[in-house]
């Protein structure tokens, strides 16, 4: 062979094949694609579970330091971006967590969801007027936005929501229709006066 194939460019490789490149031989400028890829959409996940853009820029920097340290633990069983966002949310729900100085209990993985029920929380949901969502959103507990957020601004499935979580489908269903009335119960709470 008289002429040596270039390999791509690192901005040409995909997620994966940039991980799998990095799990190889660690280095600061190829990590730094994917940091340019998805610093935004962190920042962005981050100011929206905790309605903070300072603290939403110091937790993204967090995240990016705990995903390059851990790099080596990603399997490729699903996408690379799948698994930063779980780190995002798993981080963000911690800190805000530990502020809060009180934990959720897990009680959704036994529970079944009532046929039509998850429906009718969507329909009513989804009928709300959007300049009032984000005061309702606010007043939401994290997880509860956080899941919210997943399924209708990232517009996540029930089994990438499940991947985020490491929960089963039908807990996600569970906590989806649990937050969609608790949502739906704040807004009626904040906006009772009016029509």
């Amino acid at each position: 062979m008289l002429f040596k194939k270039k390999a791509k460019p690192d901005k040409e490789l995909t997620d994966e094949e940039l991980v799998g490149e990095l799990q190889r031989a660690m280095d600061a400028d190829r990590f730094g694609v994917l940091y340019d890829r998805y610093t935004a959409k962190v920042y962005q996940k981050c100011v929206g579970m905790t309605r903070d853009q300072e603290l939403a820029k110091d937790l993204t920097h967090d995240i990016f330091l705990k995903a390059f340290v851990n790099l080596s633990k990603f399997d490729h069983r699903s996408k690379f971006g799948t698994w930063l966002y779980s780190i995002t949310y798993n981080y963000c729900l911690d800190h805000l967590r530990k502020s809060q100085r009180h934990r959720t209990k897990d009680l959704d993985d036994d529970l079944v969801v009532e046929d039509g029920a998850e429906d009718r929380y969507e329909i009513e949901l989804l009928s709300l007027r959007s300049d009032r969502l984000a005061s309702v959103l606010e007043a939401l507990e994290p997880a509860d936005r956080a899941v919210l957020l997943m399924k209708y601004q990232d517009d996540l499935s029930v089994k990438e929501i499940s991947e985020v979580l490491g929960l089963g489908e039908s807990a996600v269903k569970m906590r989806a229709m649990r937050a969609r009335e608790r949502a739906l119960n704040q807004y009626k709470h904040l906006y009772s006066d009016e029509p």
